[in-house]
């Protein structure tokens, strides 16, 4: 694996922090993915679980839509990948399922997250609110929200990544 990772600058100001955080743990997730085929992509962590790096893609491909699109901006983006009746579709894999339709909805997804966050300061509170809670947030708590949801389930991805091929780091 090729590691193009920066950490953002230790002096950096606090939204450059942040952003620069996100986007190291975004690459690291890409990284993870480096360089297996579609079916290592799909190949769960351990049985029972249906855990796989291309699950984990998707996942955070739905985490993206819903914290930058529903949360803060208050846009009706329905989910790509689950559904009411499956809640954990995004880690239901077929051998239909492929890497580069998952990266391509993931990268589009990080491309609006950027755009619209874009649009407000950090202390600026959410247009829209938590489905289930009815709660809204300031974009330095979704930050720093997206920020734990990446480092955590980067945690898997290295355990995956591991199982699959031995490919270690951090």
């Amino acid at each position: 694996m090729t590691n193009e990772r920066r950490e953002p600058a230790t002096t950096a100001d606090e939204r450059t922090m942040l952003e620069g955080w996100l986007d190291y743990h975004r690459q690291t997730l890409a990284w993870k993915c480096e360089g297996l085929t579609d079916e290592q992509l799909r190949t769960a962590a351990v049985e029972p679980s249906t855990l796989s790096l291309m699950g984990l893609v998707r996942h955070m491909a739905e985490v993206e839509r819903s914290w930058y699109r529903r949360v803060l901006t208050d846009e009706e983006a329905g989910p790509v990948y689950y559904s009411d009746e499956d809640r954990d579709g995004e880690f239901r894999l077929t051998e239909a399922d492929t890497w580069a339709e998952a990266y391509a909805t993931w990268q589009a997804e990080i491309e609006v997250a950027r755009r619209n966050a874009a649009r407000f300061a950090l202390d600026d509170t959410s247009e829209g609110k938590h489905r289930r809670t009815g709660e809204r947030f300031n974009l330095r708590w979704i930050h720093t929200h997206m920020i734990e949801e990446y480092a955590r389930h980067n945690g898997h991805a290295d355990l995956i990544r591991e199982r699959i091929d031995g490919a270690t780091g951090d």
